[in-house]
């Protein structure tokens, strides 16, 4: 069975509904989450915020923490997933904000990645190192991580 068709399982069970905000990733989460029938009961909705005006006007970013932090943080990603489950009226939202490659630099590598798991009582931020394994495998590795976090919120609380 599929990360995403446990997801589904998972989130019928305890009655979950899930959105994503997704940067590097480009969609590829909630392109996951839809992927197995039925998805409709569990995914209300999931925004690619690529650029920092998307990621303020559509999830409420702080333009302040951009400046602070950049883009590729954990403060960013957590309120990327604390406006998206609001906005959503969602119980879990998952973030990703990261740098696929190529490029990056010393402070900022190709391959980290930053991840928020938002709930109404739990924020859970971390950032993945996955090196310079080229964008595509980065964008995979990622999108993988993220259904991996939604999939262990989800079964923590059963």
């Amino acid at each position: 069975m599929s990360l995403a068709a446990q997801i589904l399982e998972a989130a019928r069970k305890s009655r979950a509904t899930i959105t994503t905000a997704e940067s590097c990733t480009g969609g590829m989460v909630a392109a996951a989450l839809t992927d197995p029938p039925g998805a409709s009961d569990i995914f209300e909705r999931g925004v690619v915020t690529y650029s920092n005006a998307a990621k303020v006007a559509l999830l409420g970013v702080a333009q302040a923490t951009l400046d602070a932090h950049g883009a590729v943080s954990e403060d960013v990603a957590a309120e990327m997933a604390q406006g998206a489950r609001v906005r959503a009226g969602a119980q879990i939202a998952v973030a990703i904000t990261g740098i696929a490659g190529p490029g990056g630099s010393a402070q900022k590598p190709e391959g980290r990645v930053c991840f928020a798991l938002a709930s109404p009582d739990t924020l859970r931020l971390e950032t993945v190192e996955f090196g310079p394994l080229g964008r595509d495998a980065v964008r995979r590795a990622a999108r993988d991580h993220a259904l991996g976090l939604i999939l262990k919120a989800l079964t923590e609380s059963d």
